[in-house]
């Protein structure tokens, strides 16, 4: 958080360090916005901070992002958002400037979104037996925005790239293609987070020119994808599956039946291709798994039932 405090004007900051601690510690996101009060989110609930966001406030936001920003902040805000040190994402809003159709810049910045990279070691190691028997499954993690999918994916890829002695389990390389910055956090093109020592990140890279990238040039045994979804996806998902390569990726959708009845996602699944499918949710807070299902979308009643490596 530290990152993330170093950027705000003294008061927010002052203010956010305050919370209390159920906040604090549960915080997701921070947003900004000229003329409204502070908004910290925490469990999926909002909470309002006493002090209203004036502009002065986001001249001088806008100023550290400039400084921080390894490129110019021109070419940042055309993907709309900012990574900093920490792997924490701004999200920017505001007035939208066109190009050929295309977004060019952003001016006239008045929202800002903080999210939060909270990093949650080991909380895919019970998993283990259901992703891991003799190789890895390719898996499926399914679930509605700030569900976890993102954190537990990381945690998956971050187990990967280890490997574990005491289950037996050589490390593997992991490519990972971060469209978004979201999985490893890069600045600089360095990842932010904490992962394995076989892992290579394509950073702000689409997903399925990165995955076929990957595929020619770094060799990886298990490949990491955040949010499919799109036709040119299933060509490199089914590329990779045909050089032998493994798959983690998540998709957004409340459940494997939402899921499927998507087109393109309803090819993919019954292609077969994914042999695991986790659906998380929000019931008790970020990470909940709700179900996890074989390769036709039946409960796994008993996941410890499987054999463990």
């Amino acid at each position: 958080m530290r990152a993330v405090l170093q950027m705000m004007p003294r008061r927010i900051s002052d203010l956010i360090t305050q919370l209390p601690s159920h906040i604090w510690n549960e915080m997701e996101e921070i947003r900004l916005r000229i003329g409204r009060q502070v908004e910290v989110a925490a469990k999926g609930q909002p909470h309002f901070l006493s002090y209203i966001f004036t502009k002065e406030d986001a001249e001088q936001f806008i100023a550290k992002l400039a400084n921080h920003s390894f490129y110019t902040l021109d070419e940042e805000l055309k993907k709309g958002y900012v990574t900093i040190d920490g792997g924490h994402r701004i999200g920017l809003a505001g007035k939208v400037i066109l190009e050929n159709s295309h977004v060019k810049a952003i001016r006239h910045l008045a929202s800002f979104n903080i999210r939060i990279a909270r990093e949650k070691i080991g909380i895919a190691e019970k998993y283990l037996p259901f992703l891991y028997q003799e190789n890895w499954k390719n898996t499926m993690i399914i679930g509605a925005p700030q569900t976890g999918k993102t954190t537990l994916l990381r945690d998956i890829a971050r187990m990967i790239s280890t490997g574990s002695s005491h289950q037996k389990l050589a490390a593997k390389k992991v490519g990972i293609v971060d469209e978004r910055s979201e999985i490893a956090g890069c600045v600089h093109g360095i990842p932010q987070l904490q992962f394995g020592p076989r892992i290579d990140v394509l950073d702000a890279c689409p997903k399925a020119e990165g995955m076929m990238m990957l595929i020619r040039s770094m060799s990886p045994d298990v490949l990491v994808v955040d949010e499919i979804g799109r036709e040119e996806d299933q060509l490199a998902i089914m590329e990779a599956v045909n050089a032998g390569i493994a798959l983690m990726m998540t998709t957004h959708g409340h459940s494997f039946e939402e899921v499927r009845k998507r087109p393109l996602l309803q090819r993919i699944i019954d292609s077969q291709v994914f042999e695991r499918f986790i659906e998380l949710s929000r019931i008790d807070g970020p990470g909940t798994i709700a179900a996890i299902k074989n390769i036709k979308g039946q409960p796994i009643r008993n996941p410890e039932l499987f054999h463990h490596v």
